[in-house]
């Protein structure tokens, strides 16, 4: 049975886990537990497309040019349970570090909540901005380098985000089922790091897209084959459904074509025949997933990817039972993980002031000294997880590795129905686990974190289930 933790629990995991985990703040471990009486519920949805000329992922691919189909950030408001909770999903690359927690504080105040109880989660399209404020003044005091985001362009989403959610909040309405169900997605993702010599150690990565037939030829490698649905009712009424799929998101990007690319046309298409279901999108675990075995880049990719995520949807919704919901719980954990000893400011600094350095050689020093320097500041990472019956809602940081994904489906036992939403606050950027580091490669080379952010990652997903 799940129950509420007692402050003496509490104590008593923060003395067994301390000397295994000096940088795993369980200070701020919280759980909170509903006998369900009144519970409401209100969607949201809001427009994040950035304008013309915005950086794109970071400001080291061609920035907006077009803008083919808008970004969004979409959500819920669920009320019942103290203060109130939110879930968001946003069309963007990344909200890392400071951006992540202001977008998190914003929506909090419309809601009437603290910004423990908000999870922010991006999809992790590449054409979309990719935003943290620290990196920003770090960029913007070089005076030649493209800017990481547009300020006044961020502040005007937390406004629209502020006035959404606001207004939201006064036609909610109830919640009293729940049901979950999933369905295999066919032939779009598969794992990047599958080409390796005799040591384990990777050759060649199987990025986004990729044309090379000798990695296109071989297997898929380990993902998670599953679209995830957790759908929410007001009696026989569906009113939300959150789907959760484990793959990058991309087709093509880098053309200054803005789009939600193939996960987020798929849920458009989703939407318009259920208009009046707000259907929300979580990319999972995807740091070495992608479609590259089954994408080659080309336009005419980005449609057949398209059919095949929105025909797993469906999949995923074909089997919904809905049930009354009888138990919801709430729990946050703290997370600080070490950062690699190898990232040094001083060496930061000097790439970034370097003007002989390619701009993806002194915008992404920026992001690594931003990491630096929250650390160095003791603010946490906040994991969460939202039960509902035997669902649980999973929000993770950045790029985990999809083993991340499978092992919480693991600790969640037979009973549990695990749907993990990775690319929250995404200040470590990619999160491998332990044993991909001695492997290198391109994810494991932009890794933040020192890999015994595995042990410490995993801890969290316990507590959290």
């Amino acid at each position: 049975m799940y129950t509420n933790q007692s402050l003496n629990r509490r104590d008593l995991l923060r003395g067994t886990l301390a000397a295994s985990l000096a940088s795993w703040t369980l200070s701020d471990l919280r759980a909170e537990e509903s006998a369900v009486g009144d519970l409401q519920l209100t969607p949201f949805r809001f427009d994040v497309t950035p304008p013309i000329g915005h950086s794109c992922c970071g400001g080291w691919i061609k920035p907006v040019e077009v803008v083919d189909d808008s970004l969004d950030a979409i959500g819920f408001v669920l009320f019942g349970i103290g203060k109130p909770i939110v879930l968001c999903a946003v069309d963007w690359t990344g909200l890392l570090n400071g951006a992540h927690i202001e977008w998190r504080k914003a929506l909090a105040e419309a809601a009437g909540t603290t910004p423990e109880r908000v999870a922010v989660q991006c999809v992790h399209q590449h054409n979309a901005p990719f935003a943290c404020l620290e990196a920003e003044r770090i960029v913007a005091s070089q005076g030649d380098l493209p800017h990481i985001v547009d300020l006044d362009f961020f502040r005007r989403c937390l406004d629209r985000g502020r006035s959404a959610v606001g207004d939201a909040v006064k036609q909610a309405r109830p919640v009293t089922h729940i049901a979950i169900s999933q369905g295999k997605v066919d032939r779009v993702a598969s794992n990047r790091r599958v080409f390796r010599d005799e040591n384990g150690r990777i050759k060649a990565m199987r990025g986004s897209s990729c044309r090379d037939p000798k990695l296109q030829a071989m297997p898929e490698g380990l993902v998670d084959p599953w679209m995830k649905t957790v759908a929410l009712y007001d009696n026989d009424k569906k009113i939300v459904a959150c789907h959760y799929y484990a793959t990058h998101p991309m087709s093509y990007y880098g053309d200054g074509h803005v789009t939600s690319d193939f996960a987020g046309l798929a849920r458009k298409q989703r939407q318009k025949d259920e208009p009046d279901c707000a259907h929300i999108y979580f990319t999972g675990c995807a740091g070495n997933i992608s479609a590259g075995k089954y994408n080659d880049g080309s336009k005419e990719r980005r449609p057949i990817l398209t059919q095949r995520v929105y025909d797993g949807i469906v999949a995923s919704e074909k089997d919904l039972k809905p049930q009354p919901i009888e138990q919801v719980g709430w729990k946050t954990a703290d997370l600080i993980p070490s950062p690699r000893e190898t990232l040094s400011a001083e060496a930061l600094v000097a790439q970034i002031g370097n003007k002989d350095n390619a701009v993806v050689a002194r915008n992404r020093p920026s992001y690594m000294l931003s990491w630096l320097r929250r650390v160095e500041q003791q603010i946490p990472i906040v994991l969460s997880s939202l039960r509902l019956n035997d669902a649980s809602l999973l929000h993770l940081p950045a790029e985990c590795f999809i083993e991340y994904q499978l092992r919480a489906q693991k600790l969640g036992g037979d009973s549990r129905f695990v749907a993990t939403a990775a690319y929250g606050d995404g200040g470590p950027w990619y999160i491998p686990v332990k044993e991909e580091y001695p492997a290198g490669g391109y994810e494991v080379s932009v890794a933040f974190c020192s890999d015994d952010v595995d042990t410490q990652l995993t801890k969290g997903i316990q507590s959290l289930l």
